[in-house]
């Protein structure tokens, strides 16, 4: 019974809240493995679990069996969040009578600091593909804008021709939430883009010579619909700004496998992956004076608290500013 009613609130959060695929696939994959491990602690099958069985006292079970297994406490933190917003579903369709959930108090997460690059590395990174081939300078591109824009990795992988203003130095971006913003990006991305565009066709055309989908025919089936960018008014259509070799949109995993493979050739350090990079945007943007609520909006934050946990001050910064600032220092 709880499994069908899980199914209908992954139908409500795609219908009704306009949650992406990547957010209904998140709550499917932690409210299922709640649900598995309630049937197993239960001694029961997932089919036979009941409403009722949802209490709080099997959520904090679960919690436990989380940390047993040496999940972090983020990660616990959000599969309870995903457990309280099924628990408010099913108050609101009038399957429980409370929240069971929310007498559960949530792990204190653990204050890491981010991995990032500094701005010596961060350069040298850019100048690690071989721009002398088409998928270097297709890999320059995707580094350059990374870089100079902070966008998340599906967000970049997600792009599209049409999101791309060079002239006006701005890209469309459909953030969480499916949430719209315009991002601008520098000179040098500028250049870079450019030169992976003159060579993006041949990808395209060797991928409709193989008799696959051609890219034209996908322009000319899709709806298109007048879409703003900055004063420019363009059609929306679905071909892919950055491609792999076959001509197919490059996916998320084959960008951070990139980013890794270019880190690990030019540096010794671990645990920079594409994320990192828009720490390293916004880290750097601070040091340079930028105001939090300004890095917010072109990180596409909904919440100021969120964006300070991508910034890195470090005490020699702060007292520097606190010496050019206070009146009496």
């Amino acid at each position: 019974m709880v499994r069908e009613h899980l199914k209908d609130f992954l139908e409500h959060l795609r219908l009704n809240e306009n949650a992406s695929a990547h957010t209904v696939r998140a709550y499917d994959s932690d409210l299922s493995q709640y649900l598995a491990f309630l049937a197993s602690h239960l001694d029961r099958r997932v089919s036979d679990l009941a409403p009722g069985d949802l209490d709080h006292l099997n959520a904090r079970a679960f919690l436990a069996d989380l940390n047993r297994r040496g999940n972090s406490k983020a990660s616990a933190a959000r599969k309870l969040s995903a457990i309280r917003t099924f628990g408010r579903y099913l108050r609101r369709e009038g399957v429980l009578e409370g929240d069971p959930a929310a007498l559960v108090g949530t792990p204190k997460r653990d204050q890491r600091i981010p991995a990032h690059l500094a701005v010596d590395e961060m350069s040298k990174l850019l100048e690690m593909p071989d721009t002398h081939d088409p998928l270097g300078r297709r890999d320059k591109a995707i580094l350059e804008l990374f870089y100079a824009s902070g966008l998340r990795l599906s967000e970049l992988v997600g792009l599209d021709l049409v999101d791309v203003n060079l002239s006006g130095r701005v890209v469309r971006v459909l953030g969480k939430g499916r949430k719209e913003r315009i991002v601008p990006f520098n000179r040098t991305a500028g250049d870079a883009l450019r030169a992976w565009m003159a060579d993006r066709e041949q990808f395209a055309v060797s991928r409709d010579d193989r008799g696959q989908t051609p890219v034209s025919a996908v322009r000319t089936r899709r709806t298109r619909d007048q879409t703003p960018i900055g004063s420019l008014h363009i059609r929306r259509t679905r071909d892919p700004l950055f491609l792999n070799y076959q001509g197919g949109r490059l996916s998320t995993r084959s960008v951070d496998k990139l980013v890794r493979r270019y880190v690990a050739a030019c540096s010794t350090r671990f645990g920079i992956s594409p994320h990192a990079l828009r720490h390293s945007f916004a880290t750097h943007l601070l040091e340079a004076g930028a105001d939090l609520r300004s890095i917010q909006e072109l990180l596409g934050h909904a919440r100021l608290s969120t964006t300070q946990r991508y910034t890195h001050v470090n005490a020699a910064q702060l007292i520097d500013t606190y010496r050019k600032a206070h009146p009496k220092a």
